[in-house]
């Protein structure tokens, strides 16, 4: 690690001071929690000039009921979102996922935005600045080649945040403010399948809130994930799963991915379980779906095959339990 270089520090206290103070310095960052963003600064990855500390931000900060929706600010902690009841009665899966992010600490000051917003990762982007200038540098960062794929021109770093593939279950929006002023749009529309640029975000823009409707009948959802170290790494595959159930037999399945690309993302292709009866054989089948579905790259010190197959495990063991739970409730 190396130390934090001179830095301009920004406390604004409405999201426009926000906006205004970064149009100010385009070159700047916003810090919420800080818990990636500042690491990767020491490392010499992002060198900002400035820092836009959220933290002062009233509006950023509350989780908000209303009969149809939740509204959960971009700068709620992880450890508020993991232990709201609020979110737990209508999302499980997002209160598990935010439960589930690195270490109890990181989870005290890190934010759903920056969850949201983390940048993609590589075993071969995020070591320290000599490690990478030894190796050439890669096509994230400074080089022009990628060590993960060389006769290509891609980038293949993944995303590794927890709560997306939570939140895609439940067609999340995302609220965002920027220059022009703010917009909403789908929570999957903030990704783009390239791990050089993965985020659509327009420059100066700030992510406000997330805004998620409560589902219209009963369903049932939870997460998962592997790591290397079960106290704080990041997902080596995190799968995030809704299910529900009538007279016996599947109605609904969603089934969101994490760490295995560029992008958190929904799975396709799961029409053909809908009304089969949720035993061994359907659950495995859904297993291979997924698991042909996870395109892991050599981004992590595990093998891609290795995580393809825990992609594939993890969903189903959560199809098993959910199942069993949905048929229960219903006895």
């Amino acid at each position: 690690m190396e130390l934090l270089s001179e830095l301009k520090l920004h406390h604004p206290i409405s999201v426009e001071d926000a906006v205004s103070l970064h149009a100010a310095a385009p070159t700047g960052r916003y810090l919420a929690g800080g818990s990636d963003l500042l690491v990767n600064v020491r490392r010499g990855i992002e060198q900002p000039g400035s820092l836009v500390y959220l933290d002062n931000i009233a509006e950023l900060q509350s989780i908000t009921d209303a009969p149809d929706q939740i509204t959960i600010g971009a700068g709620v902690t992880l450890r508020e979102l993991a232990n709201s009841a609020l979110v737990h009665e209508h999302f499980a899966a997002v209160a598990q996922a935010a439960g589930e992010v690195a270490g109890p600490s990181h989870r005290e000051y890190g934010t759903l935005g920056g969850n949201l917003c983390l940048d993609t990762r590589c075993v071969f982007y995020n070591q320290s600045e000599w490690w990478r200038a030894a190796n050439n540098y890669c096509l994230k960062s400074r080089g022009d080649i990628c060590h993960v794929a060389p006769g290509g021109k891609k980038c293949f770093a993944a995303f590794s945040g927890d709560v997306a593939p939570a939140l895609l279950l439940f067609d999340a929006e995302v609220e965002l403010a920027g220059p022009s002023g703010r917009r909403r749009m789908a929570l999957a529309e903030l990704y783009r399948n390239d791990g050089m640029d993965h985020l659509t975000l327009e420059t100066g823009e700030l992510l406000v809130a997330v805004h998620v409707a409560k589902p219209s009948v009963p369903v049932t959802s939870a997460y998962a994930k592997s790591r290397v170290r079960g106290s704080i790494d990041f997902p080596l595959a995190g799968v995030a799963l809704r299910m529900a159930m009538r007279d016996g037999r599947i109605a609904e399945l969603r089934v969101g991915l994490t760490g295995v690309s560029p992008l958190p993302f929904l799975a396709g292709k799961l029409d053909k379980f809908i009304g089969r009866a949720p035993d061994q054989a359907c659950l495995e089948d859904l297993r291979d779906a997924i698991r042909s579905q996870a395109k892991a790259m050599k981004t992590t010190v595990t093998p891609p095959h290795y995580r393809r197959r825990v992609a594939g495990a993890l969903t189903l063991k959560l199809a098993q339990s959910l199942a069993q739970d949905l048929v229960e409730a219903s006895s």
